[in-house]
């Protein structure tokens, strides 16, 4: 099946993205649908108004958007019970990493992929780290922490370690619940330099003062799943501050006028894939898909309704201001000059290699 998912890709992606985004009439696809998942509220807004909603324009084919949590207990489910109904997944690295592994999901060659808009093959346009057998890069994304300016009146927190010291800056602090992002923020704030972060979760000595520093605030912290709860939290005040993705506290802040601060000190940042589920009947049009939503202009279209930054790098010119606020969007991107300073890069490698075992450690954690 896998050979012959290339061999299909390689037909299909012969049309080029031209044709997709060409002036002809879109293709016959009369009662044609995908169901594309992502990670929904405003990031999911931005992705139908980018790319969803274009690619229906182009092709006439619809899209069922859904939203997800992450992980891939529902990929599995449905590969195992040969029960396929998503089509195209919105994928964590180290999920993207996994899920290849396990043939949950099909292969994608990068090099059948179109080029950028100056003709640079998609193999050098997409940044180096941002594919994967099974995956193609779409937007660099952060894990950031911030806090309302409501709540301080006189010095705020500025580093990673600020958000660890309850004595300095008391209150509840809101975290996701999973162990990735929390092990590399808890190691930054207690000292350990960004580049020394993965060898030391790496040791054993490393990873219990890991949860040693989680320990010291594990009493205030307010757990959370969805992208959506952080800017929610630090609004009703439940949290003085949350760790949360990047682009869902820009949009609180310009679209909502949230009084909230991002600390880019210790980000994490990393890059996003999309991923077509292995064995969907649709899978042509899945290919068709990823290629339209992956290419520069609708990278670009996402880039400039929520702050993140394409993983192609034809596209990033192309994002230039909000397309409903109107300012500029370079100094909210976390990927650029700046706020990447003080910035890890996520080690998806080392989380596949040991999500499970420290899942089963975190949970174990929780539960005490």
């Amino acid at each position: 099946m896998r050979q012959g998912a290339v061999g299909r890709f390689r037909a299909v992606t012969t049309l080029g993205l031209a044709s997709l985004l060409s002036s002809a009439p879109p293709l016959p696809a009369a009662g044609q649908s995908l169901t594309v998942v992502s990670w929904g509220g405003s990031y999911g807004r931005a992705v139908n108004e980018g790319a969803n909603i274009p690619f229906t324009e182009a092709t006439g084919i619809r899209i069922g958007l859904e939203a997800y949590n992450g992980g891939l207990a529902p990929i599995r489910a449905q590969v195992d019970f040969g029960s396929i109904h998503w089509d195209v997944v919105d994928l964590e690295m180290a999920d993207a990493v996994r899920g290849c592994d396990e043939g949950l999901l099909e292969p994608i060659d990068i090099d059948d992929l179109p080029p950028g808009p100056d003709g640079t093959p998609a193999a050098d346009d997409f940044v180096a780290e941002s594919h994967t057998e099974c995956g193609v890069g779409n937007l660099y994304w952060s894990t950031v922490y911030a806090y309302s300016e409501e709540n301080f009146t006189g010095e705020r927190p500025a580093t990673m370690a600020d958000f660890f010291d309850l004595e300095k800056f008391p209150g509840r602090r809101g975290m996701r619940r999973v162990p990735q992002v929390n092990l590399e923020f808890a190691l930054i704030a207690d000292g350990v330099p960004l580049e020394d972060v993965y060898a030391t979760l790496e040791t054993p000595e490393g990873l219990d003062r890991a949860f040693a520093k989680l320990e010291t605030i594990k009493d205030e912290v307010v757990w959370w799943e969805a992208g959506a709860q952080p800017p929610q939290m630090l609004a009703d005040g439940e949290v003085v501050m949350s760790t949360a993705y990047n682009g869902r506290i820009f949009n609180a802040r310009i679209l909502e006028n949230q009084p909230f601060v991002i600390v880019w000190d210790g980000q994490l940042l990393d890059v996003g894939q999309l991923g077509i589920v292995a064995g969907t009947p649709r899978l042509e049009d899945a290919l068709r898909y990823v290629t339209f939503a992956t290419s520069a202009e609708s990278l670009a279209r996402i880039g400039r309704r929520i702050s993140y930054s394409p993983a192609r790098r034809s596209g990033t010119p192309l994002v230039t201001t909000h397309v409903v606020a109107g300012i500029d969007m370079e100094p909210h991107l976390p990927a650029s000059a700046g706020n990447a300073d003080r910035a890890l890069r996520y080690d998806w490698a080392f989380w596949v290699d040991n999500q499970d075992e420290l899942n089963e450690r975190f949970s174990a954690w929780l539960a005490r």
